[in-house]
């Protein structure tokens, strides 16, 4: 049977695989048992991000070197999600989740399961394709990991395809709203595959705008490095090997410390690594106090909600290693988000 195993690594740049390379080194983990790498990299997270393509270039070119597989062929079946910005207390990190084969048959742990669509041309982000798409890979991730029930997905993650020079046939010219309306198709994948959102409410015309469709389930990032919605699904099944937990709740604005806190209490122990989603309220206001962050023309809304959101997740945590991207639209409450703890049962 499976068993899950995380490691969080730090780097010093966005090309530094050094602490990977030792692990493969010293035989305390295979390339061929990777299946998933979510990581953070130090660059602005906007359209010219080059950190992210260039720490996935860097990582399949080490694990090809170590299993002998061209580094198209791992990147078409090893999702690789980045997020850039680490504003503020965040520290460039990235997580490696592995599984290997081990005897204990009749068990029940969290799993991880992998998929990918087909190539997204830029006509098809944001509109209903994507969202069947997603759905599509999402449904063949839980099959591979062997969940069989939505209900114990813990959470999703997705890296979604974004074009930079959009053409007239495109939802928008514009690319970054082009890059919103992918986080949000994928999104409304991911609720329709789990059945947090109804398929027939998943409409074009709904995203971005009904912001009460959204799922707790969700964490999606979308950049110009992708041409396909990478997925990967956590959650328990049969045949697992238990020791590792997800915790997961909602956050109901940028300052309910409440629902880091649940999440880290329904994942107790050591903590392997922390996922959190966050979006500047559209309201302009947090608890009825003007917020700047969507005014600042010298700041993206998107930095700001970094270096805030971190600051609590990571005190919370107590390490500045924590994946915080922005960009949370229909991935938990409007003007909050999400946070997924994963941790070593004690």
């Amino acid at each position: 049977m499976p068993r899950l195993a995380i490691h969080r690594l730090s780097m010093s740049h966005p090309g530094d695989l050094s602490a990977l390379e030792t692990l493969l080194a010293a035989g305390k983990l295979r390339a061929a048992d990777i299946r998933a790498v979510i990581g953070k990299t130090e660059g602005n997270g906007g359209l010219n991000d080059f950190t992210r393509g260039f720490f996935t270039q860097s990582l399949m070119l080490l694990l090809s070197a170590h299993t002998g597989d061209p580094p198209d062929a791992l990147a078409a079946r090893v999702p690789c999600v980045l997020s850039g910005g680490t504003e503020g207390a965040l520290s460039p990190h990235y997580l490696v989740f592995s599984a290997a084969e081990h005897a204990a048959p009749g068990q029940r742990g969290l799993a991880i399961g992998t998929a990918f669509s087909q190539p997204t041309p830029a006509r098809e982000i944001g509109r209903e394709s994507q969202v069947r798409a997603v759905a599509q890979a999402v449904r063949a991730a839980m099959a591979q990991a062997g969940i069989a029930r939505t209900q114990d997905v813990a959470l999703v993650q997705v890296k979604a395809p974004c074009a930079q020079a959009p053409d007239a046939a495109a939802r928008s010219t514009d690319p970054r709203v082009l890059m919103a309306l992918s986080r949000a198709a994928a999104a409304f994948g991911v609720g329709v595959a789990l059945g947090d959102i109804a398929p027939d409410r998943a409409t074009e015309s709904a995203m971005l705008r009904d912001l009460t469709l959204f799922s707790n389930r969700a964490s999606i990032s979308s950049g110009i490095e992708v041409t396909a919605n990478e997925v990967v699904v956590f959650g328990t099944a049969e045949g697992w090997a238990p020791g590792i937990a997800a915790g997961v709740a909602p956050m109901r604005d940028l300052l309910d410390l409440a629902g880091v806190q649940a999440a880290l209490a329904a994942a107790p122990g050591e903590v392997l690594g922390v996922i959190a989603k966050g979006e500047p309220d559209r309201s302009g206001a947090i608890r009825g106090h003007r917020h700047t962050m969507l005014g600042d023309t010298d700041l993206d809304p998107q930095r700001h909600l970094r270096g805030a959101l971190g600051a609590i997740v990571a005190a919370v945590a107590g390490d500045g290693r924590v994946f915080v991207s922005g960009g949370a639209e229909h991935q938990g409450p409007p003007g909050g988000g999400l946070v997924c703890v994963f941790a070593r049962s004690p």
